[in-house]
């Protein structure tokens, strides 16, 4: 079993934050008296907290408020872990404490080697020295000697792309370039562990890709250490092993990527769980005998996020007055509002019908190869006579088509489009050989047609 490079046990952070009250607030009045002497009071204060050491905190009224609260966790050597949660869970807050930048409140962090540290554009650099100088600085404050940092410089320079602007202090330097040359000073300079915050997002995607083989390459290759941050959730797919999922400051997943990733993917829906239909605005005046009243995810532990290339499962409720047969409508939309998709239940000849009370059917689309992102979903129904008895806007529902390994796998995130389309592959030369039925239907009369494999059928 190989070594925890990083042992985090019981992490806690917190901080003191000030709020000031305005002169309509409830706490003071406006008097000029009473003004007076709540400045007095904060200034004798802050004294007090300058005396004994404290954090200054400027503010009427003083609360603690805890940024990361008992994170625990491992990471063994050579393993890339993820860390994920949304804006302001304490994911920097983390990465400040495990690269030394700040203390924990409680518990302890220990890293066994040296760290580098890449958590924001410009960290570790000095804007009046040139990229040059600050490869040599960087190098020296992870312990490195000049021989040491001469063997990699040609690399590092390279790797950056800023051969031309090597002399040219970095304080000149654009967004891109600075975090080209951050990035490339970190992970060429042979640290055991590698932290990486959202700063890659900077970079354009041709170098979003560069780093990203960089990392797989150090981690696999050269087994070290490598903690990576992101919101870009195909990248964790693809780079780490494991992830942790944090929300408010605690560890609320931790595991396998393919687990966490969807848990926390499922926690950022934005729309609840069942779907109030009749709330919703129509697109035709209701006259009809049936209406549609709510819509859910089939899977009851399912949220409104569905992983690339697997089944998506809709159930939909209709409530009728009498019986009579009709049609489902249903369309799909991509973020802009265009229709990428629609299926009705003629499409698989199927006739409907609903009876007095309270009907529930589901959908299934076996193999929708909507592409990874945001979607969003109208329903319409048909009655036997062929008007609209219903018709609810195309964004009723708002889903999310998130990644999975197959999605990384067939690297989805290069397609155009909404949909990774169905196709059938048929060679149209004399010279086919027979196959066998594993890898589709062969014709040895001049036309051999392949079902190409992992693409289905995009509206079944």
């Amino acid at each position: 079993m190989s070594q925890s490079a990083v042992v985090v046990e019981n992490l806690s952070k917190s901080y003191l934050i000030g709020h000031q009250f305005s002169s309509s607030g409830k706490k003071y009045k406006s008097t000029i008296r009473e003004i007076i002497g709540r400045e007095i009071s904060n200034i004798a204060r802050k004294a007090v907290d300058v005396a004994r050491g404290r954090q200054v905190v400027q503010g009427d009224e003083i609360e603690e408020f805890w940024a990361l609260k008992d994170v625990s966790f491992e990471v063994k050597q050579g393993e890339v872990l993820g860390i994920i949660g949304r804006n302001g869970a304490g994911k920097s807050t983390l990465l400040k404490i495990l690269s030394r930048i700040t203390e924990p409140t409680e518990g302890r962090a220990l890293l066994r080697g040296r760290i580098s540290s890449l958590l924001e554009v410009g960290t570790g650099f000095h804007p009046e020295l040139t990229g040059r100088e600050n490869i040599y600085l960087n190098g020296a404050i992870l312990g490195m000697t000049q021989r040491e940092i001469r063997k990699k410089f040609d690399e590092i320079v390279a790797f950056a792309e800023v051969e031309k602007f090597l002399d040219t202090p970095v304080k000149r330097y654009s967004s891109g370039m600075y975090v080209r040359l951050a990035f490339a000073v970190a992970a060429h300079l042979e640290p055991e562990i590698l932290v990486i915050d959202e700063v890659l997002a900077v970079g354009d995607v041709e170098f979003q890709k560069k780093c990203l083989g960089k990392m797989d390459e150090v981690s696999r290759s050269q087994g070290r250490t490598v903690i990576f941050v992101s919101h870009n959730m195909e990248a964790v797919l693809k780079l780490c092993n494991r992830a942790v999922f944090i929300e408010s400051g605690r560890v609320r997943n931790i595991g396998d990527v393919k687990t966490v990733v969807p848990t926390y993917l499922h926690s950022q829906s934005s729309s609840p769980r069942v779907v109030d239909l009749s709330a919703k605005p129509r697109l035709f005046e209701y006259t009809g005998k049936a209406r549609l009243i709510k819509i859910s995810p089939s899977e009851a532990t399912s949220g409104w996020s569905f992983p690339f290339g697997k089944r998506l499962s809709l159930d939909l409720t209709i409530d009728a007055i009498s019986t009579t047969r009709f049609d489902v409508i249903v369309g799909v939309y991509s973020s802009l509002g265009f229709e990428v998709a629609t299926w009705t239940n003629k499409c698989n000849g199927v006739e409907l019908v609903v009876r007095p009370g309270t009907n529930i059917f589901r959908i299934e689309y076996q193999n929708l190869r909507l592409l990874p992102g945001r979607y969003s979903l109208g329903f319409g129904i048909i009655g036997d006579r062929g008007y609209y008895d219903d018709g609810v806007n195309s964004d009723a529902v708002q889903f999310e088509i998130i990644p999975s390994p197959e999605a990384v796998k067939m690297e989805a995130h290069h397609f155009g489009g909404a949909m990774a389309a169905s196709a059938r592959v048929t060679r149209l030369d004399h010279d086919c050989v027979q196959e066998t039925a594993e890898k589709g239907s062969v014709s040895t009369q001049g036309s051999c047609g392949v079902e190409p494999s992992g693409v289905g059928q995009a509206n079944q």
